[in-house]
Parts: C-alpha cells; sequence; structure tokens
C-alpha cells in the first residue's frame, strides 16, 4: 500500500454494511455474524471488522471492515465461503445497504 505525496492512502478499503434486524431477529442475526467474523478474521488482505449496535430503537445495525486493497475484499466476497454465510440473512434482515470506498484520508486521535 503506498502513500501519495498529501497522505492519501492509494490502496485501502472500507466497507460498511448497513441492516435492519427483523425484530425477534437480534440472536440469529448476532450467530451468524459470529460465523461470518471467524470466516473473515483469516482472509487475505482482511484488517479490521467491527460490528455497530443500534444505540436508539431502530433495529439498525452496522458492519464495517477495513481491506488492504479493493481486490481482497471482492475476491472474498466472491468466494463460495462468503456466499453461503450470508445467504441465511434474509431471515434475520429487512433491509440491507452495502457502500465500499477508497480511504483517502485517516486521522488518527493524538489524545490518550
Amino acid at each position: 500500500m503506498g502513500i501519495d505525496p498529501i497522505g492519501r492512502s492509494a490502496e485501502k478499503l472500507g466497507v460498511v454494511f448497513a441492516v435492519r434486524v427483523v425484530e425477534g431477529g437480534e440472536q440469529g442475526f448476532l450467530d451468524l455474524y459470529e460465523q461470518l467474523r471467524k470466516s473473515v478474521a483469516g482472509t487475505p488482505g482482511h484488517i479490521v471488522e467491527r460490528l455497530g449496535e443500534p444505540a436508539d430503537d431502530s433495529r439498525q445495525w452496522v458492519i464495517t471492515s477495513e481491506w488492504r486493497t479493493p481486490e481482497h475484499f471482492f475476491a472474498w466476497q466472491r468466494s463460495e465461503e462468503h456466499r453461503e454465510l450470508v445467504a441465511p440473512l434474509r431471515e434475520f434482515v429487512d433491509q440491507r445497504q452495502s457502500l465500499r470506498f477508497r480511504v483517502i484520508k485517516e486521522t488518527r486521535g493524538t489524545a490518550s
């Protein structure tokens, strides 16, 4: 991964997957996510995965991940293992949206 002269990452990919979990489907969704999390942890190019729980009653959950390159993510997304893991998702969610973006700037906190 390279950095251009103004400090932008030339390669890294961020992914945001937002889902609205059906009422009563939280445990099934969490069980499915646990399998997905274990699978992705050993995937080449995967940097980090985070699960965000709704802070209100919206039932809107967010999965974010970072990848070393877009190619790493898309290879994993096209894999048979990924397809098998996400197939049951329809049972637990009624809305979903996936956003993919190249990380062009990153700011890390300096306070401890």
